[in-house]
């Protein structure tokens, strides 16, 4: 893929990203910080792109006349229908987008849709399942969240090292289930609003963190369905720095903490905790990568939805 593809791919990223005006802007905030954090990768400034799309500068025929191969038309559009399902099911105002990118790329519709109608899918899926909703036993047995949350990372991890992006969107719902599970095992009762709002208060933007992990992928030459995408994923790990491993470990970690405490933590004191967690995670990363990798050869990505439906 050429630079101007990838400059075009991340701009209708990030257009996608601020289609519906209803980001919060923490949100934006996160998206700004990756921006910054991603800069000048493969010769593609970040910054400026998120300027340009911020001030309007860009236009969705000009971002799609840049985009030449159909791998590339396909990994764009991919990628921003996964944007749009990130933080849930599709707005009117998304679901126009997506159309008139469908439209101004010349794809074929039906493979399109249906597509965004598999993204559409994962993204819908209740977080309660026959395991996550069992009614919560007297006691807490620590030892099994504790492999529980292990568990999780390490999916989530080899999620990381697909080339697919139905893969990296996957991570999302999977780390809001583990919440789930956690505050339900400690009797409280919850829906994905409280969820969403639990990893917003420790700076897990849904949204943002999709464009992180399939920005890194994508600079990395990681993202998109070509042949031998994974084995160079698992030989190339550190471009991405096991970030969800690290994030799913440590949500998993600070979420017994605050149930287990009543929800009695602070916002500032969440901040804390997971900041902490998340720096311990990136320490037990080299670690488990052999998890991981081996986790990744036997993931099947034709059955994403299936393993999120079941997680």
């Amino acid at each position: 893929m050429t630079p101007s593809e990838t400059r075009a791919i991340v701009t209708l990223s990030l257009l996608a990203a601020f289609v519906d005006g209803e980001k919060h802007e923490r949100e934006r905030a996160e998206i700004k910080r990756i921006a910054e954090g991603l800069s000048e990768a493969d010769g593609v400034q970040l910054p400026m792109l998120y300027q340009d799309v911020l001030m309007k500068r860009v236009s969705l025929p000009a971002v799609a006349a840049e985009l030449k191969s159909s791998e590339s038309k396909q990994l764009a559009y991919e990628m921003a229908v996964c944007v749009c399902d990130a933080d849930g099911t599709q707005s009117e105002a998304e679901r126009m987008f997506l159309a008139d990118v469908r439209t101004s790329l010349g794809l074929d519709a039906p493979a399109a849709k249906q597509f965004a109608k598999e993204a559409e899918e994962i993204a819908a899926v209740p977080l309660s399942t026959a395991v996550a909703a069992a009614a919560p036993s007297a006691t807490v047995d620590n030892a099994e969240l504790d492999q529980a949350i292990l568990n999780a990372a390490i999916l989530n991890g080899a999620l990381e090292l697909l080339p697919e992006t139905l893969s990296t969107m996957a991570i999302i719902p999977l780390q809001m289930k583990l919440v789930y599970r956690i505050g339900r095992a400690h009797g409280h009762e919850l829906d994905s609003g409280h969820v969403k709002d639990f990893l917003a208060t420790v700076g897990v933007g849904l949204t943002s963190q999709y464009l992180e992990q399939a920005g890194r992928k994508l600079l990395g030459g990681l993202l998109g369905k070509v042949g031998g995408g994974m084995l160079r994923g698992l030989g190339k790990q550190a471009v991405s720095s096991g970030m969800s491993f690290a994030t799913t470990y440590a949500l998993g970690h600070v979420a017994k903490r605050y149930y287990a405490g009543g929800r009695t933590l602070s916002m500032q004191m969440l901040k804390e905790a997971y900041a902490s967690v998340t720096q311990e995670a990136q320490g037990l990363q080299t670690r488990y990568l052999p998890a991981m990798q081996e986790k990744a050869r036997t993931l099947d990505a034709g059955k994403i939805l299936s393993m999120v439906r079941s997680a």
